[in-house]
């Protein structure tokens, strides 16, 4: 069953992570001298990175507890360097572009990304669909491992396939944003940094745990980088377009809050009314 959660709640929530994102970057940029939407870009990519590694480490633990640690880990080592050479590849192309072009692609596809953040998060928090339970999906995939069959004794190549599929297909939609965000800024290695940054905190606090991240805000998470990738998306590919900005990087704060609330408004169109 899906988990309504009080609007008001979620508004305070995604406005809270939409100005620590945004907000505070722009305002700061000048006391720290770097540019506000560059750090901004740094923080969506890290949330956005959390949320995919947490999915990603309920699938590995789940296969490495029930039946090969040594084959998981393997298919994770194989996902990431795949990764590595995605980015690389992608960057490259992409900076081969002119300026113009560069950011009418990166916008678009940011865009994209965000409008598909921004859906899921939307029906969630309208309750048309259900939140996702790390701990449910930890136990479906031990399930699915047990049931597998007996793993090799060296080798298991159903651990290896589950958790190489598993971290590919969730990493693959940040390396491509990495890719879009450094590609556009010039700079590829600080938002690799940001993700690489985000992988290692929820994997050290898997480790501290024992167990899947359960109590991770996901749909707030995903709230807040839907509105962020959104923003930037627009940002970009209407400059790309030709259009220049009054304002600059600061009008971020102005298309920013008017896509949160049109977000916020599509969720109360769509909540259905509380039955009793």
């Amino acid at each position: 069953m899906a988990t309504v959660r009080p609007l008001g709640e979620l508004a305070r929530g995604a406005m809270h992570s939409y100005y620590r994102i945004v907000a505070a970057p722009v305002a700061s940029a000048r006391f720290w001298g770097v540019s506000g939407a560059e750090i901004g870009l740094s923080i969506s990519v890290f949330l956005a990175s959390a949320v995919e590694a947490v999915e990603a480490l309920t699938i590995v633990m789940a296969v490495g507890q029930a039946r090969s640690w040594r084959s998981a880990l393997a298919g994770v080592g194989a996902a990431t360097l795949t990764l590595a050479v995605i980015v690389v590849a992608f960057g490259a192309a992409l900076t081969s572009l002119p300026i113009s072009d560069l950011r009418l692609v990166i916008g678009a596809l940011l865009l994209l990304f965000g409008l598909q953040w921004l859906r899921k998060a939307i029906l969630r928090a309208a309750g048309l669909k259900a939140l996702h339970d790390e701990r449910s999906a930890y136990q479906h995939e031990l399930a699915a491992a047990r049931a597998a069959g007996r793993p090799g004794a060296d080798w298991d190549r159903y651990s290896f396939a589950v958790a190489l599929k598993g971290v590919l297909l969730e990493g693959l939609e940040v390396a491509v944003i990495v890719v879009t965000f450094g590609a556009n800024q010039h700079h590829t290695a600080l938002a690799a940094g940001a993700a690489g940054l985000a992988v290692a905190v929820v994997v050290g606090a898997g480790i501290a745990v024992r167990a899947p991240l359960a109590r991770v805000p996901e749909n707030t998470m995903k709230f807040a980088v839907g509105v962020m990738l959104s923003s930037y998306g627009i940002f970009w590919s209407a400059e790309g377009a030709g259009l220049r900005w009054p304002g600059g990087d600061a009008m971020l704060l102005a298309i920013g809050p008017m896509i949160l609330c049109a977000s916020l408004l599509a969720v109360t169109s769509l909540r259905r009314p509380a039955v009793g």
